[in-house]
């Protein structure tokens, strides 16, 4: 799959993508392949943009392999089968985030920890709806787990 260059316009990529040759192969339905450039565009600029930020933040990448591998298993069923209605471009930059060991910020962090107002759908297959690809997105279970206690360990030392 491309991805977006740095001078890059939306429609410009998009084109681009759609008519990508390993696009078109892995994505034949035009809908699909579009739903999936446009995906690619918005979690590229939405991580450039949380890179930046970050840049000004103290950023912690101490959360568990698992939590890695959730987000990875996310990243390829979404690439497999799209993302469908599931997930925000917010939802699919931390999948990325994880997948790729970066940094996060407190604020994130405290996001992440939030996220456990979805274990309800935790159980679900994958393709059962948006439940089990967004859990895995934001880390799973080992993901949200660490975060909870990341975020009482930032805010306990903050404190003192």
């Amino acid at each position: 799959m491309p991805r977006p260059k740095s001078d890059e316009s939306r429609k410009d990529f998009i084109e681009r993508c759609m008519a990508d040759p390993e696009s078109m192969h892995v994505f034949p339905d035009a809908s699909k392949r579009y739903a999936v450039c446009n995906s690619v565009w918005t979690t590229d600029r939405m991580t450039s943009m949380s890179k930046f930020l970050d840049a000004y933040a103290e950023t912690y990448n101490d959360y568990p392999k698992q939590a890695t591998e959730n987000a990875k298993i996310a990243l390829r069923w979404a690439e497999e089968n799209g993302w469908g209605e599931c997930g925000t471009a917010v939802g699919k930059m931390r999948a990325n985030q994880l997948a790729n060991g970066e940094g996060i910020s407190e604020d994130t962090i405290a996001r992440m920890a939030a996220f456990e107002r979805h274990r309800q759908n935790s159980d679900k297959e994958l393709g059962d709806g948006c439940g089990r690809l967004m859990w895995l997105a934001w880390g799973g279970d080992e993901g949200i787990e660490w975060a909870q206690r990341k975020l009482e360990q930032i805010r306990n030392e903050k404190a003192d």
